[in-house]
């Protein structure tokens, strides 16, 4: 059986800006976030990541701008012993592949063969968890980035596991 987690990027492992991370030098990570992801890699959890990115569709940055953006990210993983099985994103602004639409996550089982059923999508908006819902993975919440303001929402699915950030997220799937 292959474990695997899918993470959200920006508030996740990687502090939010209000302009959005456009740049390299503008991708900083949270606090035990990098050694979060190290642990699943050395575990052998399969790990992907699946962004909204509309700041591709809005021209405020382009795909070699993200790719430079996730090679900072991957050189900082490995340095520490982890890595990324891969990359998901979404560069526009509506479709079946934006999140709260399951797309992309359905599409990184189907091109991946992991079961969504046994997959915790670990995010920080409600469209994570939406997303999670809706595809039939786990939806796991933190509270970086925009996770206290999730948590005050309505909308707020039931039932769904709620960590202070990624490390603790992590550690709870490990002893599961």
């Amino acid at each position: 059986m292959m474990r695997a987690v899918i993470i959200d990027r920006d508030g996740v492992i990687n502090h939010n800006r209000p302009d959005y991370v456009k740049k390299a030098t503008e991708w900083h990570a949270i606090d035990g976030s990098l050694e979060a992801i190290a642990r699943l890699s050395q575990a052998k959890f399969k790990v992907f990541i699946a962004s909204n990115q509309a700041a591709i569709a809005r021209g405020l940055f382009d795909h070699s701008d993200l790719h430079r953006i996730h090679r900072k990210m991957l050189h900082e993983l490995e340095a520490l012993g982890g890595d990324v099985d891969g990359f998901f994103f979404s560069p526009v602004l509506q479709g079946a592949c934006r999140k709260p639409n399951p797309g992309m996550l359905l599409d990184i089982a189907s091109r991946t063969g992991i079961k969504l059923t046994e997959t915790p999508f670990i995010g920080d908006s409600l469209k994570d968890l939406q997303a999670a819902e809706r595809a039939g993975a786990i939806p796991v919440l933190v509270r970086t980035g925009n996770g206290l303001q999730t948590l005050a929402q309505p909308e707020m699915p039931k039932d769904v596991k709620v960590f202070d950030n990624l490390s603790l997220a992590v550690a709870h799937i490990l002893h599961e």
